[in-house]
């Protein structure tokens, strides 16, 4: 009884701790280029020894191309009042990722052709980004488009959008081994609790309990990279020593109330495929297991043909079964983990 005293007590700290860094980071802005990714890695380096990598816009990594960095310092759409109707202060997702510079006057026509939002979901405020086209855009609440009157708008982001890096951080824990396990992570999403810093506290705080082990069997590489396009650049940067990558997981959406889903490696039988599957049967809990298939988060880079890493992903609700319930409050349907940090906002 003592015992399982004592190992609850441990998970209570444990998700203090993550609630924490979550807390933390919530702020930045983060995209995947710009200084809200740094600002994000720096902070980690107060937890763990993280070497940060840049790799310039225009590299070449395999078939892809790094792009221009993207940074922004406010932005805002105000009425004839002067009143900020949207507002990036207020939430950083108001503005699409990698939104042009803008700095002009419009009538409310103009400007609904540049503002996105979720009829359907008339409470939420969406989460988009601009990759593919040079454009700007706002995020906003359906309820809060029908409430714009007609009337010339100011419209401002104060933003960049240069040549500069792409930022991802690295973390290698030697073993007694040179086989190596993957543990890799997102950090190119804004103030997304679940999405986004759910996974990064988990592989933090994962990263540092081995980090206090006086011995290791398997040598540990934790990666926090941009989706996609970081670990696309990492495995351009490292094909040499991948033969040494036995076992790796992507964790990302660990912070809701579902309950734990595995997605399997692409070859479907790994060595972490089975000791996931064992972990999750004798665990007493509810959890489901689903086969690989190239969407999802950057187990599908690790997995694709050309490398063919063992790397499943391990999260609770998957990406794109979340409960559609309607939320609270005005604003972005909080996540149970945002409603449980006091005093973290909840657009």
């Amino acid at each position: 009884m003592i015992q399982n005293d004592r190992r609850a007590l441990d998970a209570r700290d444990a998700g203090a701790e993550l609630h924490r860094l979550v807390a933390a980071l919530y702020p930045y802005c983060r995209s995947t280029t710009g200084n809200g990714v740094r600002a994000t890695l720096r902070h980690l380096q107060e937890l763990i020894p993280l070497a940060l990598h840049e790799v310039p816009s225009g590299t070449r990594v395999l078939d892809w191309t790094v792009p221009r960095e993207w940074n922004i310092k406010d932005a805002y759409v105000k009425d004839d009042q002067g009143r900020r109707v949207i507002d990036f202060q207020q939430s950083n997702l108001h503005v699409a990722g990698y939104s042009m510079p803008v700095s002009t006057v419009m009538p409310l026509a103009e400007l609904r052709r540049h503002l996105i939002t979720l009829p359907d979901r008339p409470d939420w405020v969406p989460f988009r980004t601009l990759h593919a086209k040079d454009d700007w855009a706002f995020c906003l609440s359906h309820r809060a488009l029908l409430a714009l009157e007609d009337g010339q708008y100011e419209v401002c982001i104060d933003a960049t959008l240069e040549p500069g890096a792409l930022t991802y951080g690295e973390y290698f824990l030697p073993g007694a081994s040179s086989d190596e396990v993957l543990v890799s992570t997102h950090v190119c999403h804004p103030s997304l609790c679940n999405d986004n810093l759910s996974g990064i506290a988990v592989a933090t705080h994962v990263a540092r309990a081995l980090a206090g082990l006086s011995r290791r069997r398997y040598s540990y590489r934790f990666l926090f990279v941009p989706a996609t396009i970081g670990s696309i650049a990492w495995l351009a940067a490292n094909e040499p020593n991948l033969g040494r990558i036995k076992h790796g997981l992507v964790v990302a959406c660990v912070g809701d109330a579902g309950r734990p889903t595995y997605k399997r490696t692409r070859r479907g039988n790994a060595d972490v495929d089975r000791a996931v599957l064992h972990v999750l049967k004798n665990s007493g809990r509810d959890h489901e297991i689903v086969d690989f298939v190239p969407y999802g988060y950057d187990e599908r880079q690790y997995c694709s043909p050309g490398f063919d890493l063992p790397v499943g992903c391990l999260s609770r609700t998957p990406n794109g079964r979340f409960p559609l319930s309607e939320p609270e409050s005005e604003g972005r349907a909080p996540s149970r983990l945002a409603r449980a940090l006091p005093g973290l906002p909840a657009h």
